[in-house]
Formats: C-alpha cells, sequence, structure tokens
C-alpha cells in the first residue's frame, strides 16, 4: 500500500486531503501515481505540480525520504510499500 503525503499547500487541489493511502496501486514510477491521483483530485491537481511533463521547480517530490530530482525524476520507481510526499517550496516575506 502507497502511503502519500500531501503538505497543506495543497489542500485546495486535495480537497483537504493530507494523507492517502492507496492499497490498489501495485507498482510503477512517479508519473503513474501522479496520474491515478489527477484522476482522484482533478485536473488542477497535475497543472498545480507538472508543467510539460516534468514536475514545476518548485514542487518537492520525495519517495520513501530520498528527493526524485536526485533519483530518476518522473520515472522515479515506486512500489506498493513506499511513502510518497508531496512538498511544494513556500514563499512569502
Amino acid at each position: 500500500m502507497v502511503h502519500v503525503f500531501f503538505s497543506g499547500a495543497l489542500k485546495a487541489v486535495t480537497n483537504g486531503v493530507a494523507r492517502l493511502e492507496l492499497p490498489d496501486f501495485a507498482e510503477g514510477d512517479l508519473d503513474t501515481l501522479l496520474r491515478s491521483l489527477a484522476g482522484r483530485f482533478g485536473p488542477s491537481f497535475s497543472d498545480r505540480l507538472t508543467e510539460d511533463g516534468h514536475l514545476r521547480r518548485y514542487v518537492n517530490v520525495f519517495v520513501n525520504g530520498e528527493d526524485v530530482r536526485f533519483a530518476r525524476g518522473l520515472q522515479t520507481p515506486v512500489g506498493p510499500a513506499d511513502s510518497v510526499d508531496f512538498i511544494p517550496a513556500v514563499a512569502g516575506g
């Protein structure tokens, strides 16, 4: 079962969901997981996280604590026992 965490900054595109368990996600990559989540939360979810088939610059995604930018990006493998954290950068002044 994949465990997914969304930071509070994503509440608007996850209908307020902060944690999610996906028992039906068997195995794939981050791109497959994102498509599955977009099916659940709608196109605004995808638009917030990706652009032109790539993660947006300000979106930090970790699979089992490892930053996917230093792994394989959207092709980072995600298995049934993995944890995925979506944490967009927050700026302000």
